[in-house]
């Protein structure tokens, strides 16, 4: 997964109200539960239905690390989805997103300026319409690139330019090198 799609599905993570399930067993019952069958859980994790079987039962308590971070990470896709669409929902409407980031970010401007990438560490709240942008492609699968475009956009309209007050022939903004991205609603 992205980097931009790892931080947006962290961002919205965070407003769960109940904790994901702890046990292994726990875990897998989940996933039989959502998917309907043992067959379709064994399929996605890569494992045989018997397994998944035992794990239900309780019958294996410990999973190798490879499945144990499989079978997390899935059932983090799935949880709360509810919750997961009303904050997503309410970032893109009315709340916003803030963007945290330290990573080599520059521009394209007229001749005279100086436009050299540079590491820079930003913490910028960026309006619901852009929230509502990142999440629209990141359900439509778009590329950490596109992301990255988005973003990038976003923070030269609101950082750079501060929404038309500055830096109005600012033509494009380059943001690379990420170290540390961080979102928050």
């Amino acid at each position: 997964m992205s980097v931009f799609g790892e931080g947006l599905d962290k961002a919205v993570q965070r407003a769960f109200t109940r904790p994901l399930p702890k046990s292994a067993g726990a875990q897998m019952r989940y996933l039989v539960k959502q998917l309907k069958g043992t067959k379709a859980v064994a399929q996605l994790l890569r494992v045989s239905q018997r397994t998944v079987e035992r794990y239900v039962k309780d019958q294996i308590k410990k999973p190798r690390a490879d499945l144990a971070a499989r079978m997390e990470r899935e059932v983090k896709a799935r949880w709360q989805p509810q919750i997961r669409a009303k904050a997503r929902q309410k970032a893109a409407t009315t709340g916003g997103i803030v963007i945290d980031t330290r990573a080599r970010i520059g521009y394209t401007a007229p001749i005279g300026s100086t436009d050299e990438d540079r590491l820079r560490h930003l913490t910028v709240a960026l309006p619901p319409q852009y929230a509502a942008r990142l999440f629209d492609a990141q359900e439509q699968g778009a590329s950490d690139q596109r992301l990255r475009e988005i973003a990038a956009e976003a923070l030269k309209e609101v950082y750079f330019q501060d929404r038309g007050r500055r830096a109005g022939q600012l033509e494009e903004v380059r943001f690379t090198d990420i170290e540390h991205l961080e979102f928050d609603l």
